[in-house]
């Protein structure tokens, strides 16, 4: 633990690089922690699954590409250098047409997919710090 403590308070992290290190999809990267919040990478192309965060509200913060967060009642469209807060407890659909990377903030404890059991679902345990 002392190890990720160091890490986080005397490195800077490079996103672009620690985006190079990945290539899977729908597979969020864990890079850093503040405050209970994960900072989580991912790399993202074609639609997700609809659910939400009943606790939580999560950021997305596109890094390149494009996102389009679907909503019961509106279409949010998302170029590189923009941000969006989901709030708690809305239902979202990610869908991006070509592979996008993407930076999710968002508590620590937050399911992926929130109560929806998706093929793509990954527990928090499972999600990899890199």
């Amino acid at each position: 633990m002392a190890f990720l403590f160091s890490f986080r308070m005397s490195n800077s992290i490079n996103l672009l690089k620690k985006f190079s290190q990945f290539n899977d999809q729908w597979s969020p990267k864990i890079i850093a922690e503040c405050n209970g919040q994960l900072i989580k990478l991912a790399k993202i192309e074609g639609e997700f699954v609809w659910h939400n965060h009943p606790d939580e509200d999560e950021v997305f913060f596109i890094v390149k590409g494009k996102l389009l967060l679907k909503f019961r009642d509106k279409d949010v469209h998302l170029k590189e250098g923009e941000l969006y807060v989901v709030p708690k407890g809305v239902d979202h659909f990610p869908v991006a047409d070509k592979e996008c990377w993407v930076m999710l903030i968002e508590p620590k404890g937050t399911k992926h997919t929130g109560e929806t059991d998706f093929e793509l679902s990954v527990d928090e345990k499972d999600q990899k710090w890199i």
